[in-house]
């Protein structure tokens, strides 16, 4: 996700538009990413997302091995240690992300090329993907050499593009309004939230 300041500043804007946003956890987004989303779907015996979650692991777990992430590790990780959500619309319950320049990489991109054609998203995933093509050289770049769990040594990349992909996908599953993704590659919330202001102003 973006800087403290990009996100700080997006949100200072939305605020100025009624658009409260703020921090927030939840169950099915944890360090067991679609391992854990398909055992809190399971203990929540709701009819409703029965298919959509079903539909969102296939994906979710094509993009994991063409990651070349270790489903070992997913099994063996830590139930209780939550991915945080920084900017969310309480009432509604969206989840808004903003993107720097290092989540346009080519990791995002193979992750991006298996979404569905109908995948219950409140971004355009042809537009991500473009700038993942035009940014990817440079974002490449960034935090290369890192390492993460469930990708190994160098796997940081290919970790930020799994859960940026986890929350996509997801989201609508589990009930909530799509997820709203924003560029904002330039490091730049206010202009971010200005060139996406309509979207966010319809939660207010």
């Amino acid at each position: 996700m973006a800087t403290a300041d990009t996100r700080a500043a997006f949100a200072e804007c939305a605020a100025r538009d009624g658009v409260v946003l703020g921090p927030a956890t939840f169950d099915w987004l944890c360090e067991q990413g679609h391992v854990g989303l398909e055992r809190v779907a399971q203990a929540r015996r709701d009819p409703a997302i029965v298919a959509p979650v079903i539909a969102a692991l296939a994906v979710l777990e094509r993009i994991f091995a063409r990651l070349r992430g270790d489903v070992t590790v997913l099994h063996a990780a830590r139930e209780n240690l939550l991915l945080p959500c920084d900017l969310v619309h309480a009432p509604s319950g969206t989840i808004v992300e903003v993107d720097g320049p290092e989540h346009f990489t080519s990791a995002r991109l193979a992750a991006l090329e298996l979404y569905p054609a109908d995948a219950a998203v409140g971004f355009d995933v042809a537009a991500h993907a473009a700038l993942c093509r035009e940014l990817a050289a440079t974002s490449d770049l960034r935090s290369r050499g890192l390492p993460a769990k469930a990708f190994g040594f160098a796997g940081v990349l290919r970790e930020r593009a799994y859960h940026d992909a986890l929350r996509d996908l997801a989201t609508a599953a589990m009930g909530h309004p799509p997820l709203i993704r924003i560029a904002a590659a330039d490091g730049e919330g206010a202009a971010a939230y200005a060139r996406h202001r309509e979207t966010l102003a319809a939660l207010a």
